[in-house]
């Protein structure tokens, strides 16, 4: 198969994506009532406008605040698409009155939503309003483009890119270029600054947890600048983005953030594109512009008892002197943007972002992506197809992407970018080889696993747990697995929902959490630590992760933990790039038919057993799990190292 052959079957995996999240989204949305829209966190209702402004294009900008439903979870981010609705006008249509738009701000209870129209309809004012999150073709269109362009292009930078990332070409290196070690970095971290440097079309940096992966971005993007004008910096999530705002800005760099932040920071606003345009030495202009313009608009569609040609006339001027002036605001607008984008070092933004309207023209010398083996690869193809050199970031035996289409899923468009890169071009790659996490009992079946045992654990950590920590623990328990085999704890299904629970299984974590946290002094526990141990439950079934929920409710001593956000309990997912004191991981599955559903995906159990700083506690079934090679294989570890333990010792207490 051919490299454009290759690319367009993952052009038709993209299509059948697209086609699953619409139906998807048509199934929890469109055919549901506003009171389950609310319930899934896809609609606030009612709200009410309580501001309304121009923005660029002269399109309506509004701010909505939610009266209903204020402490209800939801799924509003900024950046996605919204839409406006009326209750007044069910038998007549949804569609007809909708007022579509893109959130561009988002607070708990209030949002901004930019508008594709001029002016307000005139349903607006009538009956109750509510906003829907809607569909977001905006990504698939531009995923489709650059997948498009990438596919066609013959001859030039790009598709010498292509060639290089699929690896029908070989990646070249400049030969003997001299290199000065960073003093903050380790070895394989400068190892890996030094490979970008050299590197004249692509670079990876695989960055198992805890290795400083961010930080070595980051280094590597300020030495970039020694010799680059401007760079694009791109992650596949807003979270990630802001993390690399904020971390290259401390650096004293000159950064906008595209797009907006979701974590509402003073330091992520101030690098925004809309707070540097406000901050420009122009803006007072622009914004006296924009007022008058208000002013203007309001005056032509004032009431008046006597209407002729006069009148009909004077509107017309007024509307049309509202619109010259919204125009030239509009060119002030483009001006200022264009002189800070000129003179900016770094922008960061989503790699869907890459394409937003203000920067889709401009090309860089070297485009960086961090979390790349998370990002479904025709995203990555957005921010490519604008560079001349790529560098990828990320730990392809972590989280995949979430692809939402089994079918398409199954055929592969799971697989990344990275992935396909690392595969084909092994030397582009350098993995860092130090980490600053976990114990070295914890990292050491990950590393035997995964990593090839190339990882070492820094002096800082090698031997720091729990005891280390404090000598109250007992010593030498960082890792313990907790066989509930032939207690008879089987796991219970529930069919609506295809997940799993083992509310047994959840006493036991439960007791073996409260017997763990008697030896730590109650005093040193509560009062005034610096640094209070922190706890992770997780668990890969949502089910057991509700049953555990509520069962510690009903028990005050960890509740007030949960309280004080010093334990946290849910999925692998959300747990990801995150790491904790103290990990309880509940396997739930325990059968007779050696079933373990997606126990199966190794990597989310590598991303689970990673998280862990200190200690990690594994509770579940030997008699099903050893029934895959991965598992059974961690049962030998832990047996080995001391750290098996049946669940009987527990029980009998």
């Amino acid at each position: 198969m051919t490299v454009q052959e290759e690319l367009s079957q993952v052009q038709v995996l993209l299509k059948m994506e697209q086609q699953e999240d619409l139906e998807q989204y048509k199934l929890k949305s469109a055919k549901s009532p506003i009171a389950e829209r609310k319930k899934m966190g896809l609609c606030w209702y009612p709200i009410t406008i309580t501001k309304t402004e121009i923005g660029f294009g002269g399109k309506t900008v509004v701010e909505i605040e939610r009266q209903g439903g204020r402490d209800q979870l939801h799924l509003f981010q900024t950046g996605k698409a919204a839409s406006i609705f009326t209750n007044s006008h069910n038998d007549q249509g949804h569609n007809n009155f909708q007022l579509n738009g893109v959130i561009m701000t988002l607070k708990r209870n209030k949002l901004t939503l930019a508008t594709n129209k001029e002016d307000l309809p005139d349903w607006i004012y009538e009956g109750k309003l509510g906003i829907d999150l809607t569909f977001d073709e905006m990504s698939y269109k531009e995923m489709e483009f650059a997948l498009k362009k990438t596919i066609e292009t013959e001859g030039t930078k790009l598709a010498h890119l292509r060639d290089v990332l699929y690896g029908a070409q070989p990646a070249s290196f400049k030969a003997n270029l001299p290199f000065r070690p960073i003093p903050q970095l380790n070895d394989s971290q400068n190892e890996a600054v030094k490979n970008i440097e050299a590197a004249k079309d692509v670079a990876i940096i695989h960055g198992p947890p805890g290795t400083g992966k961010t930080t070595t971005l980051v280094q590597a993007v300020l030495r970039t600048l020694e010799t680059e004008k401007r760079l694009l910096v791109c992650a596949p999530s807003n979270t990630a983005v802001d993390l690399l705002t904020e971390k290259i800005a401390e650096q004293g760099v000159n950064v906008i953030r595209i797009g907006h932040p979701s974590r509402v920071s003073e330091m992520l606003l101030q690098h925004t594109l809309d707070a540097q345009i406000m901050n420009h030495r122009d803006y007072k202009h622009l914004k006296l512009l924009r007022r008058n313009a208000e002013e203007y608009k309001g005056m032509a569609f004032q009431h008046k008892r006597k209407f002729g040609w006069e009148e009909r006339e004077q509107r017309r001027l007024l509307k049309e002197e509202s619109k010259m002036m919204l125009q030239e605001a509009d060119e002030i607008e483009r001006y200022i943007t264009d002189d800070l984008l000129s003179r900016v070092q770094v922008i960061t933004c989503t790699l869907v972002g890459s394409a937003n309207r203000v920067i889709r023209h401009l090309t860089y010398d070297t485009v960086f992506i961090d979390e790349a083996a998370q990002a479904l690869e025709p995203g990555c193809w957005i921010p490519v197809t604008r560079a001349s050199r790529v560098v990828l970031a990320g730990d392809h035996f972590q989280l995949p992407p979430t692809v939402k289409s089994e079918k398409a899923e199954r055929l592969g468009l799971s697989k990344t970018l990275f992935e396909k890169c690392i595969a084909r071009q092994p030397d582009v790659a350098v993995m860092l080889k130090t980490q600053y996490r976990m114990h070295h009992q914890i990292m050491n079946f990950s590393n035997r696993q995964f990593y090839g045992g190339e990882l070492q654990a820094h002096e800082s950590v090698h031997f720091s747990d729990l005891h280390h920590f404090n000598p109250a623990f007992t010593e030498g328990f960082a890792v313990e697995y907790v066989d509930t085999a032939g207690c008879g704890y089987n796991e219970q299904a529930f069919s609506e929902t295809s997940s799993v629970a083992n509310p047994e299984e959840a006493d036991l974590l439960i007791k073996h959490l409260q017997i763990l946290l008697e030896q730590f002094p109650a005093n040193e526990a509560e009062n005034g630590m610096e640094n209070p141990l922190k706890i992770g439950i997780i668990s890969p079934y949502r089910a057991q992760i509700n049953y555990l929920k509520d069962e510690i409710e009903q028990i005050l001593q960890l509740q007030e933990l949960v309280t004080k956000k010093l334990l946290s309990i849910g999925t692998v997912d959300s747990f990801q790039g995150q790491e904790r004191d103290i990990i309880y991981i509940s396997m739930v599955r325990s059968n007779d038919r050696g079933e373990i559903g997606f126990l199966a995906d190794i990597r989310r159990m590598n991303v689970g057993m990673t998280r862990a700083r200190k200690k990690l506690v594994i509770i579940g079934d030997s008699a099903t799990l050893t029934y895959d090679p991965f598992y059974k294989e961690f049962v030998e570890y832990t047996e080995d190292i001391g750290a098996y333990k049946s669940a009987w010792e527990f029980i009998s207490e």
